[in-house]
């Protein structure tokens, strides 16, 4: 594709209200170039990153993948690069702003062993999109690679704008472009904006604060072990257990609204679900006051190392706002490193430990995680 014939496409981005975050992982960055070559890409692109090392795109999600390529990463993407426009941007309409992800596998010098493939995602305020194409190997040049990149990239951001020109994606009989669509409620878009704390799945009334038990996690996938955490937390406090799902975790990539989806489908028959955007226990408590906290060992020596806070200081006053908060934890045993890890067998702050009440071996032990589960599924 030569530059000129995207551009009636980019003069119409340009002259929608669309406002761009994008990142790409190397393979996109035709795509950004032509933007910029286009006059009044200025009103269009607030910010384009490209985390290509593997170490970069780690920092720039927040947290490690699965894996590098994938359709799953490509959203995550679009998803902190969605988080980084609210940021940045200064017009304050978020139903204007886009975020862009692209990551690929593409014609190096040397020979690939596996498959030439491009992902490429954006996340809006009322949507996730995601096209997933595999490329027949060995017909095209790195160049013509990345030239169909930039294709598939901007018929993406035109899709974003709901503006109508689309460019021609040349495409072998052998190659199909798969896309996945989620239009999330309004609900889910006022949580990621801010302007709501947190959403109850399914919709309706909730029980008084007090009298629950909140059982956060990312359930990816809901399983066995969980379900039984949660029956035993109802039968030893005598409080109803909800689950709780933050689309924003410590040392995980965000979730946007076609995982979180997937996640949330998983209780329907289970009990309730809360979405919110608190990656941190002193968050949960402001939002769940008065809840006891389901958790696992590990979960709780997490929440007493420093490295999760700026300082010691930081780490002390989140925990005291957790005691005001009148919140405490109830603590599983976990198998950790061929060991079943129980609260007694941690090193945790005074004040931390003052907040914890140890569910004994002999109630609980399941030695399943949701890595396990991933794992053992058969490739889809």
């Amino acid at each position: 594709m030569m530059p000129s014939a995207a551009t009636p496409l980019i003069a119409d981005l340009h002259a929608s209200a669309l406002r761009i975050v994008a990142a790409n992982t190397g393979a996109g960055s035709l795509a950004i170039s032509q933007l910029l070559a286009v006059p009044g890409a200025s009103r269009t692109l607030i910010e384009a990153v490209t985390p290509y090392a593997r170490t970069a795109l780690v920092d720039f999600l927040g947290g490690e993948p699965e894996q590098f390529c994938c359709a799953a990463t490509a959203r995550s993407m679009a998803a902190a690069a969605f988080q980084r426009a609210l940021f940045l941007d200064e017009s304050e309409d978020p139903q204007t702003l886009c975020g862009l992800g692209c990551t690929a596998s593409l014609a190096t010098s040397r020979p690939k062993r596996g498959a030439h493939r491009i992902y490429v995602a954006v996340q809006t305020i009322d949507a996730t999109l995601c096209w997933s194409l595999q490329l027949e190997k060995g017909r095209r040049q790195r160049c013509e690679e990345e030239a169909l990149s930039a294709v598939l990239l901007l018929n993406a951001l035109a899709e974003a704008a709901k503006i109508s020109p689309r460019l021609e994606l040349p495409l072998t009989d052998a190659e199909q472009c798969h896309v996945q669509r989620f239009t999330a409620p309004a609900a889910w878009g006022q949580l990621m904006i801010g302007e709501l704390a947190a959403v109850r799945e399914p919709p309706g009334c909730s029980p008084p604060a007090a009298a629950r038990c909140i059982f956060p996690g990312a359930f990816n996938p809901f399983h066995a072990g969980h379900q039984q955490m949660a029956d035993i937390a109802r039968r030893l406090t005598g409080k109803e257990t909800e689950f709780e799902l933050s689309v924003e975790n410590v040392d995980k990539p965000p979730l946007y609204y076609l995982e979180i989806s997937q996640r949330a489908a998983q209780f329907q028959d289970v009990g309730v679900l809360w979405l919110t955007r608190a990656p941190t226990f002193s968050r949960k408590s402001e939002i769940f006051p008065g809840a006891t906290f389901v958790i696992g060992a590990d979960t709780a020596r997490r929440i007493g190392e420093v490295r999760y806070y700026q300082n010691e200081a930081h780490r002390d006053e989140a925990l005291r706002k957790i005691a005001l908060a009148k919140c405490s934890f109830l603590v599983f045993g976990r198998l950790e490193n061929n060991r079943f890890q129980m609260l007694d067998h941690l090193q945790l702050p005074p004040a931390l430990r003052a907040l914890c009440e140890c569910v004994p071996e002999a109630e609980f032990r399941a030695d399943v995680s949701s890595t396990e589960v991933r794992n053992a599924k058969p490739p889809s």
